[in-house]
């Protein structure tokens, strides 16, 4: 339960840096944004399973982020069926402010940590998110 209680308290946080960034994105836009940065030219379908959302929630966020001129989706020259997404220009500043956010409360969440707990921290939080991933694909036991 503690996890669940820190992801939940952690999200509203970043929520609320959102809001008092001003930056017009909601939570779910914001890390959309974020990965289209990290991964352009990926297709849609790619960026759904790295943020580990249906691929349908990724459209409602493109959708949006496209209005707002962040994102273009053009056909994959490989398979016409298929979209790939690319940030315009005016989407890295705002990644960049984003993820600034997200630092600021992330430093703010674990200020009583000293520099080692958080090492172990990310360490065992990794650990833990890659023996889901690979229970989640039938690799449990292996």
């Amino acid at each position: 339960m503690i996890l669940i209680d820190c992801a939940r308290l952690l999200r509203a946080r970043f929520d609320r840096a959102l809001d008092d960034a001003r930056l017009g994105l909601t939570a779910g836009e914001a890390r959309a944004l974020v990965y289209v940065c990290r991964h352009p030219g990926s297709r849609q379908s790619v960026l759904a399973t790295h943020m580990w959302v249906e691929p349908m929630t990724l459209v409602g966020f493109l959708d949006r982020l496209e209005a707002r001129g962040l994102v273009v989706r053009e056909p994959d020259p490989a398979d016409r069926r298929a979209k790939i997404v690319q940030p315009t220009p005016q989407a890295e500043p705002l990644a960049l402010q984003v993820l600034e956010a997200f630092r600021t409360e992330r430093e703010s969440a674990m200020a009583d940590l000293s520099a080692e707990e958080i090492v172990l921290l990310k360490d065992m939080l990794g650990r833990l998110r890659n023996r889901m991933i690979a229970d989640d694909r039938g690799g449990a036991g292996q």
